[in-house]
């Protein structure tokens, strides 16, 4: 369900130390904010946005500053689509973010290991944190685009074409460590199933 209410959040932090001000903008904007100008952002107004909030907002009376939270019900149509606007550019800069690192850094690393030869073990579950890292981004990405931002596909693709890489990389190393060194058995144990792109992403949109 799209939403088609807002809140806007207005805080104010003490200027020493920073780090109580640089951990609340973190939380809010792990939160999916938008900030329209400096301490003042915008969420949209869901009953799990207001829970997540509440933390933030006792973090920022615990550290001395202070907030309203105050509801948008009557936005006029320009105002509403610019704000719409700024939630899918963020998710859109974010989904563009994870096709990077997937095409500059994953691609490469997968390509670079197998170059070497170096099909470890250990070599194959760094490989799969790296990618469990980026399933955990997009999934965060994905829970906070609630506006249908562009490069969600792009993105979730670039995933899918990552683990059958690394399920191809994991196939080298069982090919070279099953035989002898390990019983298969252990071999498939230390090469764990890995949770698939495609059910995440259904499990998401149920």
């Amino acid at each position: 369900m799209t939403p088609t209410k807002f809140l806007v959040l207005v805080y104010r932090m003490p200027t020493k130390p920073t780090a109580g001000r640089v951990a609340v903008w973190r939380l809010l904007k792990k939160a999916g904010a938008v900030y329209l100008q400096d301490s003042v952002c915008v969420f949209p107004d869901l009953t799990r946005v207001r829970r997540e909030l509440e933390p933030v907002l006792e973090r920022i009376d615990d550290k001395n500053g202070s907030y309203h939270l105050l509801p948008l019900r009557k936005l006029g149509t320009e105002e509403a689509e610019k704000i719409v606007a700024l939630f899918r550019d963020q998710a859109s800069k974010h989904y563009l973010e994870i096709v990077e690192d997937c095409e500059v850094n994953f691609v490469k690393e997968i390509e670079f290991e197998h170059f070497r030869q170096n099909y470890t073990y250990e070599e194959a579950e760094e490989i799969r944190m790296e990618f469990e890292k980026l399933c955990t981004w997009f999934d965060r990405v994905r829970d906070r685009d609630w506006f249908d931002a562009p490069h969600r596909t792009e993105a979730r693709d670039w995933l899918k074409r990552c683990e059958r890489m690394l399920e191809g990389f994991e196939a080298k190393v069982f090919e070279r460590h099953g035989k002898g060194e390990a019983k298969d058995g252990d071999a498939k144990t230390r090469l764990r199933a890995l949770p698939s792109v495609h059910e995440g992403a259904a499990a998401n949109e149920a």
